[in-house]
């Protein structure tokens, strides 16, 4: 199975980091309200950045890598990533 590890950012600037195989679904999820309890009193939630493709266990590795990350951390180590690993970075109009 292809998992991937995905990246929001909230209505109020915080970051959400999450795994899920159909990010489109999850991100519709998160914005009906019925995702992660944290980003349910921040919507709307706005898709950062995706993980290349990744087996289960690599998925969920690099999501908590990713949490223990300062919210400025996050965003970069996302960014390196995405050099290193391929991860393609969403465009942003808070950017």
């Amino acid at each position: 199975m292809v998992w991937k590890v995905y990246l929001l950012r909230c209505c109020d600037g915080s970051l959400y980091c999450g795994v899920t195989k159909d990010v489109e679904a999850r991100v519709s999820t998160h914005n009906a309200g019925k995702g992660a309890k944290y980003t349910r009193s921040r919507l709307p939630v706005e898709l950062v950045a995706v993980s290349p493709d990744l087996g289960k266990r690599r998925a969920f590795q690099f999501e908590y890598h990713v949490k223990q990350l300062p919210a400025g951390q996050k965003r970069a180590a996302v960014l390196q990533a995405r050099g290193v690993g391929g991860v393609e970075r969403k465009s942003s109009a808070n950017e």
